[in-house]
Protein backbone atom coordinates (compact mmCIF):
# COMPACT_ATOMS: atom_id res chain seq x y z
CA UNK A 1 0.00 0.00 0.00
CA UNK A 2 1.49 3.30 -1.09
CA UNK A 3 -0.87 5.64 0.76
CA UNK A 4 0.00 7.18 4.12
CA UNK A 5 -1.87 8.79 6.99
CA UNK A 6 -2.51 12.46 6.23
CA UNK A 7 -2.74 12.06 2.42
CA UNK A 8 -5.63 13.84 0.66
CA UNK A 9 -7.64 11.36 -1.37
CA UNK A 10 -10.72 11.30 -3.56
CA UNK A 11 -13.28 8.50 -3.26
CA UNK A 12 -13.71 6.92 -6.71
CA UNK A 13 -16.33 4.25 -5.92
CA UNK A 14 -19.23 3.66 -3.54
CA UNK A 15 -21.96 5.78 -1.99
CA UNK A 16 -19.55 8.68 -1.28
CA UNK A 17 -18.06 8.77 -4.80
CA UNK A 18 -16.41 12.12 -5.57
CA UNK A 19 -15.91 13.17 -1.94
CA UNK A 20 -12.46 14.46 -0.98
CA UNK A 21 -10.98 13.88 2.48
CA UNK A 22 -7.85 13.16 4.49
CA UNK A 23 -6.75 9.69 5.56
CA UNK A 24 -7.01 9.41 9.36
CA UNK A 25 -6.22 5.70 9.78
CA UNK A 26 -4.75 2.82 7.77
CA UNK A 27 -5.13 -0.95 8.26
CA UNK A 28 -2.36 -2.46 6.13
CA UNK A 29 -3.28 -6.09 6.89
CA UNK A 30 -6.87 -5.70 5.66
CA UNK A 31 -5.92 -3.11 2.98
CA UNK A 32 -8.41 -0.56 4.27
CA UNK A 33 -8.24 3.19 4.91
CA UNK A 34 -10.44 5.48 7.02
CA UNK A 35 -11.10 8.85 5.39
CA UNK A 36 -12.31 11.84 7.39
CA UNK A 37 -15.99 12.63 6.71
CA UNK A 38 -16.51 9.66 4.36
CA UNK A 39 -18.52 6.42 4.79
CA UNK A 40 -20.28 7.55 7.96
CA UNK A 41 -21.78 4.65 9.92
CA UNK A 42 -24.17 4.99 12.86
CA UNK A 43 -24.25 2.59 15.77
CA UNK A 44 -26.16 2.51 19.04
CA UNK A 45 -24.36 2.87 22.38
CA UNK A 46 -26.05 1.99 25.65
CA UNK A 47 -25.88 4.05 28.81
CA UNK A 48 -22.99 2.97 31.02
CA UNK A 49 -22.47 3.42 34.75
CA UNK A 50 -19.16 3.35 36.58
CA UNK A 51 -19.78 2.04 40.13
CA UNK A 52 -16.35 3.18 41.36
CA UNK A 53 -16.93 6.85 40.61
CA UNK A 54 -20.71 6.88 40.45
CA UNK A 55 -20.60 8.58 37.06
CA UNK A 56 -22.86 7.61 34.20
CA UNK A 57 -22.26 8.11 30.51
CA UNK A 58 -25.18 8.86 28.26
CA UNK A 59 -25.71 6.50 25.34
CA UNK A 60 -27.42 7.16 22.05
CA UNK A 61 -26.67 6.99 18.36
CA UNK A 62 -23.02 7.67 17.50
CA UNK A 63 -21.74 8.46 14.00
CA UNK A 64 -18.20 7.41 13.04
CA UNK A 65 -16.21 6.92 9.86
CA UNK A 66 -16.03 3.32 8.63
CA UNK A 67 -13.08 1.98 6.66
CA UNK A 68 -12.97 1.84 2.85
CA UNK A 69 -10.98 -0.55 0.69
CA UNK A 70 -7.82 1.12 -0.59
CA UNK A 71 -8.86 0.47 -4.22
CA UNK A 72 -11.82 2.84 -3.76
CA UNK A 73 -9.67 5.93 -3.16
CA UNK A 74 -7.10 7.76 -5.26
CA UNK A 75 -4.38 10.20 -4.17
CA UNK A 76 -4.77 13.94 -4.88
CA UNK A 77 -1.76 16.19 -5.59
CA UNK A 78 -1.42 19.79 -6.75
CA UNK A 79 -0.18 20.35 -10.32
CA UNK A 80 1.78 23.32 -11.71
CA UNK A 81 -1.35 25.52 -11.75
CA UNK A 82 -2.23 24.74 -8.12
CA UNK A 83 -5.21 22.59 -9.14
CA UNK A 84 -5.72 19.25 -7.36
CA UNK A 85 -5.53 16.26 -9.70
CA UNK A 86 -5.83 12.53 -9.03
CA UNK A 87 -2.70 10.51 -9.67
CA UNK A 88 -1.10 7.13 -9.28
CA UNK A 89 1.91 6.68 -7.01
CA UNK A 90 5.37 5.49 -8.00
CA UNK A 91 8.56 4.97 -6.05
CA UNK A 92 12.05 6.20 -6.80
CA UNK A 93 15.48 6.21 -5.14
CA UNK A 94 17.11 9.64 -4.65
CA UNK A 95 20.76 10.29 -3.83
CA UNK A 96 21.24 12.12 -0.55
CA UNK A 97 24.10 13.03 1.76
CA UNK A 98 23.88 11.19 5.07
CA UNK A 99 25.71 11.89 8.32
CA UNK A 100 27.25 9.31 10.66
CA UNK A 101 27.25 9.56 14.44
CA UNK A 102 30.90 10.69 14.42
CA UNK A 103 30.02 13.64 12.13
CA UNK A 104 31.43 12.31 8.86
CA UNK A 105 29.26 12.41 5.75
CA UNK A 106 28.68 9.89 2.97
CA UNK A 107 26.53 9.45 -0.14
CA UNK A 108 23.44 7.28 0.22
CA UNK A 109 19.98 6.80 -1.19
CA UNK A 110 16.48 7.05 0.19
CA UNK A 111 13.14 5.97 -1.21
CA UNK A 112 10.57 8.63 -2.11
CA UNK A 113 7.01 8.55 -3.44
CA UNK A 114 6.51 10.11 -6.86
CA UNK A 115 3.24 11.42 -8.34
CA UNK A 116 2.97 9.77 -11.77
CA UNK A 117 0.97 12.64 -13.28
CA UNK A 118 3.30 15.48 -12.24
CA UNK A 119 6.55 13.57 -11.75
CA UNK A 120 7.20 15.41 -8.50
CA UNK A 121 7.96 14.03 -5.04
CA UNK A 122 4.96 13.65 -2.74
Amino acid sequence: MKLKKGDRVKVIAGKDKGVIGEIIAIDRERERVTVQGVNIAKHHVRDTANPATGATEKGGIVSTEAALHVSNVQLLVKDENGKEVVTRIGKERKKVTKRRADGSEYEGTRGVRIARKTGKEI
